[in-house]
């Protein structure tokens, strides 16, 4: 199965590690991963904040690539998926007329979860899982752009979504429930307002240690360096000794798979999941 993908910046600097596992689990679902040629930043997450029309032009300029490509586009980052979705709808609207024709049959921009939760994508997966994640009680975060707003995103369980669940089902891991998987954690505001951010994220890591997860599970490299990176700095500003975890679904897709390479993943994350994993003899 081919379809085009937009990795996005920062899985070419902050995020290797997502973007590692995503090259390593594709194939073993047999899906190819066909990179756009040649392209462009996307804008996010400045530039529609400061100039609308350069805001749109950026991403506009990568989905007619991704048009002449003439495959669906998979998007990993929440930040370049929203703003892909925001030009896919330009595109369609009057604004749209002065970039040419639409192609000849729609093309779906797909958030990555979304594309691996597919049934038969889940069918795949459980055929080959061959370590399953028993015992491991995570909470999944969605954070806000996949899915929000649904006018552009087109999400319709936006409030409550259950694909995150589903894969970890799948893997044999324990979803556990809350009511705060959608909760902003404030990534925008990371260098503006570090005291936002520390009481937004302390109340995300309060409110999974009250639901006893052991874990957060995330699709957004900006989400998973937010709730990730400042762990050890509130725990010693709180006095709470916080060890949570914050994994991409694809390191645990990884690691269900027995894939060799996912402890050199696991190994970038500050606050590091791997005595975590190796007490429930999973690592």
């Amino acid at each position: 199965m081919q379809v085009s993908y937009y990795p996005g910046c920062t899985l070419e600097g902050t995020a290797v590690d997502y973007a590692a596992s995503i090259a390593a689990v594709a194939p073993l679902l047999e899906v190819e991963l066909i990179e756009l040629e040649d392209w462009n930043c996307c804008g996010a997450s400045a530039a529609h904040s400061i100039n609308h029309t350069l805001a749109l032009e950026l991403p506009v300029r990568n989905v007619l690539i991704a048009w002449e490509a003439g495959r669906d586009l998979v998007v990993p980052c929440a930040l370049c998926f929203n703003r892909l979705k925001v030009a896919e709808k330009a595109l369609a609207g009057p604004e749209g007329r002065k970039w040419g024709p639409p192609p000849p049959r729609p093309l779906k921009i797909w958030d990555l979860l979304d594309y691996f939760s597919q049934p038969a994508l889940l069918q795949t997966l459980k055929d080959k899982v061959v370590r399953p994640l028993t015992g491991l009680r995570a909470v999944c975060y969605y954070g806000c752009l996949a899915a929000r707003p649904p006018k552009v995103t087109d999400k319709e369980d936006y409030e409550d979504p259950q694909n995150m669940e589903a894969i970890l089902q799948v893997l044999g891991a324990e979803p556990v429930d809350w009511s705060f998987k959608t909760d902003c954690c404030g990534a925008g505001l990371t260098v503006a307002r570090p005291d936002l951010i520390e009481a937004l994220v302390q109340r995300l890591y309060d409110r999974a240690l009250a639901a006893e997860a052991e874990c957060f599970v995330v699709s957004c490299q900006m989400c998973q360096a937010n709730l990730d990176l400042p762990q050890r700095r509130i725990a010693k500003k709180t006095g709470r000794p916080y060890y949570l975890p914050v994994l991409y679904f694809t390191e645990l897709m990884g690691l269900a798979l027995g894939h060799p390479d996912v402890s050199n993943w696991l190994g970038k994350h500050l606050t590091d999941p791997r005595p975590l994993l190796q007490s429930k003899n999973l690592l």
